[in-house]
């Protein structure tokens, strides 16, 4: 499947955006903060759509696959570190679910590529799905922060949206580990003969 394939385009979309919303972060007033979280938004959106339009449009490819988590992956770390940057965070305390966050999508890159050079597939679960919604979200409203409306505690939501989405990244990442470590551990047929006819 070409680059130019509009699935692909979707993504690169999403890669081309990062710089665009961290530089928002160094342009003072209320309206940056807005757009960011609308530029934010609309690169999450493609996550959806570009997956949506490759299966129904049957135009899945090895590169649309490679650049995909890619793309999200340098979204959501981006923005976590730009919010950390600039104290968006009411509490020192929200470090956590950020770092949880940022942790699970290194164990989860480095299980998918051990896992590919086995040719095995590790496919994305109901619950992760959810995760990742509730995270867009939470970043969403984050980014927004003292800009949003004032009769709503709008950081103490966006915080409290990011502690639900570490805390279903811990249950991910610990299904993700298991379904890892069980070809990790599974012991090869090669070796397993060597060691009977050594006993």
């Amino acid at each position: 499947m070409p680059l130019t394939s509009l699935p692909n385009l979707l993504t690169l979309s999403r890669i081309l955006a990062v710089p665009l919303v961290v530089a928002s972060f160094y342009v003072p007033g209320d309206y940056a903060r807005w757009f960011a979280c609308a530029l934010f938004s609309a690169a999450g959106f493609t996550d959806w759509l570009d997956g949506h339009m490759a299966r129904r449009w049957e135009q899945q490819s090895e590169l649309g696959r490679f650049l995909d988590p890619i793309a999200d992956k340098l979204l959501v770390a981006a923005t976590l570190f730009m919010l950390v940057a600039k104290d968006r965070f009411n509490t020192e305390w929200t470090l956590l679910p950020a770092l949880v966050i940022l942790c699970r999508e290194i164990l989860v890159s480095g299980l998918r590529e051990y896992l590919a050079a086995l040719r095995v597939g590790l496919p994305v679960s109901r619950l992760a799905k959810w995760k990742t919604a509730i995270q867009m979200v939470a970043i969403g409203v984050l980014i927004v922060g003292s800009a949003g409306p004032a009769f709503l505690p709008v950081v103490a939501i966006g915080e409290t949206l990011l502690w639900v989405a570490a805390l279903l990244t811990l249950v991910t990442g610990y299904d993700y580990l298991r379904a890892g470590l069980a070809h990790m551990t599974r012991t090869p047929p090669a070796a397993h003969g060597k060691s009977q006819h050594l006993a």
